[in-house]
């Protein structure tokens, strides 16, 4: 039995829990903007180190601390303004740090792409330098599978697409083929050797052991949807062959003893399947078979499966150990109130860093140590993600039940104005992107920013969400403008008769699908929302589709046209759900925003629907993000994007209820 102690700057966290909430006045927008003041928070495998990025305005940088004593600082590095997307350490003396950013590959390849590339930190002598640095590579990585010691050194598994000496049409050098070989790299030299060479098709997927031995190989073939798996290499046993449509099917890791493989399969109605394959025999069963699972955990050492985080509105880790699970239970205890995320761990499972938010909390870090033999464990403070959000100033969240008109049963995550009773609130309805994803009740910026302004923010799962099971993906298929858009009003309408919120007060903003949604909730549907704000949404589905055709590939046009209920790029219905070819329809004002360098939906659907908008003489703006990509992932226009969105939302549709609407946003929503 665990209990804690020296829970160092939690009691005043508890106090403001128990407390009755005030109304406090907020911090400014750019607070909410900003990137995490701490992130990517990482325990080496002894326990005694931890490294994490850490933000001040436009500078990165990477610290590594001692964990032990005052938290000596080892190394301080600026890592300038790169995008950070994943911390590893590989033994006690080296970082890989993932980062990514947007190349252009040239017309053969379809133009240009946000690759992933990795950074290798020797914390010894502070030396930052890029990994496949050798010129036969274009720099990217497509996956990374593990690190290991050999022969004292430390060397990391990758897959990697390789270049040839020619250079094409255009000037640029070449693909070998479309698909990446595996490699292992050595971390301080960067000498690297080919373990697997990838051969025809479209997509492949190993399994790499800790000795460094390709344990197995998954191919699929994108035309015909063929996916198979190997033990081994491609000459080794095939395991498992059959069709995926949508090409979902993937190798997990190592099952939960030595020798076996676990991977993903979907059948025809697209339920996840997760077998565990014996190597040698190919013998093969399901397990893991009841809640849905968001993800899975690996011993570090042994790399066999130890764990698996459950999907939920509060997705739960769960360990196979015992002494492990009791670990996770009284951590959990010791954080009453909390939402608890486990998000490292040192090789022994006696020390963790884990982060917690929910009431009066937008995100702190703590360091739990287990090893104080004879001594409750304890658990040190580290660091928060948002400083300038006082503890008074975070929005209650919570979920909601409600049923759509048809009777589908769905959720939404519900948050409210601090200090604010809930009854009669303004609303920003803020759909998820995906849209096969899903909202938790977690600290989000952005419902954050809107609610300290006043306003109650509405985040529904609409159907085609992620994290409920089959059944609700599979009622969004053919209902994209549909069904998934009257979910989202439909969850308002509950709000409204709970008394919660005013529905003549409501706008509706998103980002990617969401983004989709908003322009849809006012050309679409009619009648409802006082202004729509879309960031990088696509707007017209022929163009988007007919653009992205080659990039997508077979199974990318089978996801859509799944979700779209459309036979082909050239379906007539495409153009009925297409908010641009829709623009004479709206009825309210639309702030349209969109990185210049986003490779997902590019910058043209936004421009598409400016000049619908304006052809149309229909109230229109649009802001162009310099440098930023899909993700928002850069601190300045990140902030540039949610001071302007939040703007335009209280000139619309002012959270004071007295407040005079704009002359322009009374004549649209006139």
């Amino acid at each position: 039995m665990y209990n804690f102690r020296n829970l160092r700057a939690f009691a005043p966290l508890l106090l403001c829990l128990a407390a009755t909430p005030l109304r406090a006045a907020p911090p400014p927008v750019e607070a909410y903007g900003r990137l995490p003041a701490i992130e990517e928070l990482e325990l080496s495998p002894s326990g005694d180190r931890f490294a994490f990025i850490a933000t001040d305005g436009n500078k990165r940088r990477l610290y590594v601390r001692e964990v032990d004593g005052d938290k000596t600082l080892l190394t301080l590095v600026d890592v300038g303004t790169v995008k950070v997307r994943d911390l590893d350490w590989a033994g006690e003396n080296f970082i890989a740090i993932t980062i990514s950013d947007r190349y252009n590959l040239g017309m053969w390849y379809g133009g240009a792409y946000e690759l992933a590339q990795v950074m290798v930190l020797d914390v010894a002598n502070r030396q930052l330098k890029p990994l496949l640095k050798d010129s036969r590579f274009l720099g990217s990585v497509n996956g990374r599978y593990g690190y290991t010691q050999r022969d004292g050194r430390w060397v990391g598994f990758f897959s990697a697409p390789l270049m040839s000496n020619s250079t094409g049409l255009s000037g640029e050098r070449t693909l070998l083929d479309g698909d990446p070989d595996l490699v292992s790299v050595d971390l301080e030299s960067g000498g690297f050797r080919r373990l697997a060479e990838s051969s025809s098709g479209n997509g492949a997927g190993w399994l790499v052991g800790r000795d460094g031995t390709v344990l197995a190989t998954a191919r699929y073939e994108d035309k015909s949807a063929d996916w198979r798996l190997y033990a081994g290499t491609m000459s080794g046993k095939l395991i498992e062959k059959r069709k995926d449509t949508l090409g979902e099917n993937w190798i997990i890791g190592q099952g939960r003893t030595a020798g076996t493989v676990l991977y993903a399969v979907h059948d025809e109605q697209g339920a996840t399947h997760y077998m565990e394959a014996s190597l040698a025999t190919g013998e093969k069963k399901e397990i893991l078979t009841g809640d849905p699972v968001r993800s899975f955990k690996f011993d570090p050492v042994t790399g066999l499966l130890t764990g698996t985080l459950r999907e939920g509105d509060n997705p739960e880790l769960v360990m196979f150990d015992p002494k492990q699970q009791a670990l996770l239970d009284a951590t959990r205890r010791a954080f009453p109130q909390l939402q608890v995320g486990f998000e490292s761990w040192s090789d022994d499972f006696k020390r963790l860093v884990v982060k917690t938010e929910g009431p009066g909390d937008a995100g702190s870090w703590w360091l739990v140590d287990a090893r104080t033999a004879g001594k409750p464990a304890k658990a040190d403070y580290l660091g928060e993600q948002y400083p300038s959000v006082k503890p008074e100033q975070v929005g209650p969240f919570k979920m909601i039940d409600y049923k759509a008109a048809d009777g589908t049963k769905l959720q939404g995550v519900l948050t409210l104005p601090p200090g604010r009773e809930p009854k009669k609130l303004p609303l920003v309805v803020l759909p998820h992107g995906g849209p096969q994803a899903r909202d938790y009740p977690s600290f989000d910026f952005w419902a954050q920013a809107y609610a300290s302004r006043g306003y109650a923010v509405w985040q529904p799962n609409f159907r085609g969400s992620a994290g409920y099971g089959v059944d609700l993906v599979n009622a969004g298929h053919g209902e994209f403008g549909r069904k998934m858009q009257t979910d989202i009003s439909d969850g308002v309408a509950e709000l409204a008769r709970q008394g919660i919120i005013d529905p003549q007060r409501a706008c509706i903003v998103g980002a990617s699908y969401g983004g989709y949604a908003a322009l849809a909730g006012v050309t679409l549907q009619q009648g409802l929302y006082r202004c729509a704000v879309a960031v990088a949404g696509v707007t017209d589905l022929k163009d988007f589709l007919t653009e992205r055709r080659t990039r997508l590939g077979a199974d990318g046009m089978r996801y859509w046209m799944q979700y779209l209920g459309a036979k082909n790029t050239g379906d007539d219905l495409l153009e009925t759900l297409s908010p641009a070819r829709l623009a004479a329809r709206a009825d309210a004002p639309v702030l349209l925003i969109h990185g210049k360098d986003d490779t997902i939906v590019p910058i043209r659907q936004s421009q598409l629907m400016k000049r619908a908008m304006e052809k149309a003489n229909k109230p229109v703006e649009m802001i162009t993000l310099n440098g930023e990509d899909h993700y928002l992932s850069r601190e300045a226009t990140r902030i540039d994007m949610l001071r302007a969105a939040v703007a335009f939302v209280e000139k619309h549709n002012p959270a004071e209820a007295g407040t005079q609407v704009a002359p322009e946003a009374q004549a649209a929503a006139d």
